[in-house]
């Protein structure tokens, strides 16, 4: 393998979690978000996918990022977000907001 081949893969491993075409996964179980804390890239549009493992359904809720999702149980629904400025930006579930919380870091 070429060395700049092989440097350019050891870069892509090494990439953060978001990777480099600014995807999420994001599960709901227990009435809890897994991760709770998603990064993602800052100015560059998002695509996550929320994936609800339990059996009732469930609204993913941001006042700061205005952005609501109704995801039934035991289904799978993405979202599109725009890109963001960086910074923080919590969301909860609406039906169980006191256990289903988190958080959007961009930077």
């Amino acid at each position: 393998m070429k060395p700049f081949l092989f440097a350019a893969l050891l870069a892509l491993l090494a990439a953060p979690a978001f990777g480099a075409d600014n995807t999420v996964s994001l599960t709901l179980r227990d009435h809890k978000f897994t991760p709770a804390e998603i990064h993602v890239k800052a100015e560059t549009p998002t695509t996550v996918t929320l994936v609800n493992d339990d059996g009732e359904t469930e609204e993913f809720d941001s006042t700061s990022l205005k952005i609501e999702k109704v995801v039934t149980g035991h289904a799978t629904g993405v979202m599109r977000w725009r890109p963001l400025a960086p910074g923080r930006y919590p969301f909860m579930g609406e039906f169980h907001s006191d256990t289903a919380q988190g958080v959007v870091i961009a930077e």
